[in-house]
């Protein structure tokens, strides 16, 4: 509860620094506003065999791609962002290439303003995965005939697929948007299906020891794959450049479940900072938390930092 309760503080006081900004507002023309961000992020170290500071060598690389649609026409207003991001490491020492970062999503809010304020009637469309599989890595030891350890050898352990799982959230609402750069939608009745590859819930109903040592795959149940929830969900993304061109992005995702768990809240809240050094010189810094007990009873933290080359979609409006 003090988790949650510290990120809702943080939210707020980023909401309430972007209210007291001198910066004008955008002012929502009418019309289509297309723009877009690609980052290519990397590091590398190095060590000869006569280093004794201790160190791996090692290359790592992020993807990213940001792209946002905005159309406005009257009382109508529709909001798209596609975000992708891969990340991968490679090191010496291991025989594996790693995935550091994996994220594909989709938002769209449509909307029909309520009067002249700023409140909208909404529609909400969520759809959260993953590009590559994932894996748990292990030592595992290798025998000979008379079980003695001959060797001891990198392994892994396949635990999510490509699009496995994958989240899908709708549901009607009420928005509150300031600008293109600063809303608040609530879903008072928010739809999401959760779904997972069969391979992962397969189990067999004549074993009654498996289906007792079964645990649901991200709240999915034995030979099922897809799982659903009907609950309120609210979503907030506020993007401010607080300092010459450094620019703090802030995404909130919170949802509870009406059906089950009813006093748990999923926690989605990503954190981006980006500072720009030219035009095609970025660095980067990206901090993600998550709470979701249907994955795992903890606080997932990612946090991402980089320097790397950046590219602008040309930006046009119509």
């Amino acid at each position: 509860m003090q988790r949650r309760l510290l990120l809702f503080l943080f939210l707020c006081s980023t909401i309430a620094l972007g209210q007291k900004s001198d910066k004008k507002k955008d002012s929502l023309p009418d019309g289509w506003k297309s723009k877009g961000l690609m980052e290519l992020l990397f590091s590398q170290s190095a060590f000869n065999n006569d280093w004794q500071g201790g160190g791996t060598s090692n290359v790592a690389g992020n993807f990213n791609v940001n792209w946002d649609l905005n159309y406005k026409r009257n009382k109508l207003t529709w909001d798209s962002k596609l975000t992708a991001i891969l990340g991968l490491a490679a090191t010496k020492d291991q025989v594996y290439v790693r995935k550091t970062t994996d994220r594909l999503e989709l938002n769209s809010l449509v909307g029909s303003r309520i009067e002249n304020s700023k409140w909208y009637y909404s529609g909400l469309f969520n759809f959260r995965t993953q590009m590559a599989p994932g894996y748990e890595f292990f030592d595992r030891q290798v025998l000979n005939e008379a079980g003695e350890v001959t060797e001891t050898v990198q392994d892994r352990k396949l635990i999510t697929t490509t699009f496995s799982p994958a989240y899908l959230q709708l549901g009607p609402g009420f928005l509150w948007k300031e600008s293109n750069d600063f809303k608040v939608n609530l879903a008072p009745a928010t739809a999401r299906f959760i779904f997972v590859n069969s391979r992962f819930t397969n189990v067999d109903v004549s074993d009654p020891a498996a289906i007792a040592a079964y645990e649901p795959f991200f709240g999915v149940e034995a030979n099922e794959n897809v799982r659903f929830e009907l609950g309120a969900s609210v979503s907030a993304y506020h993007k401010e450049e607080f300092f010459e061109n450094v620019v703090f992005e802030n995404t909130l995702n919170l949802y509870a479940d009406y059906l089950e768990n009813t006093k748990n809240v999923d926690i989605d809240y990503t954190l981006n900072v980006a500072m720009q050094v030219n035009k095609y010189i970025t660095t980067n810094l990206a901090v993600q938390l998550i709470y979701d007990e249907n994955a795992i009873s903890g606080l997932q933290v990612r946090e991402v930092l980089g320097v790397g080359l950046r590219y602008a979609f040309i930006e046009w409006k119509s």
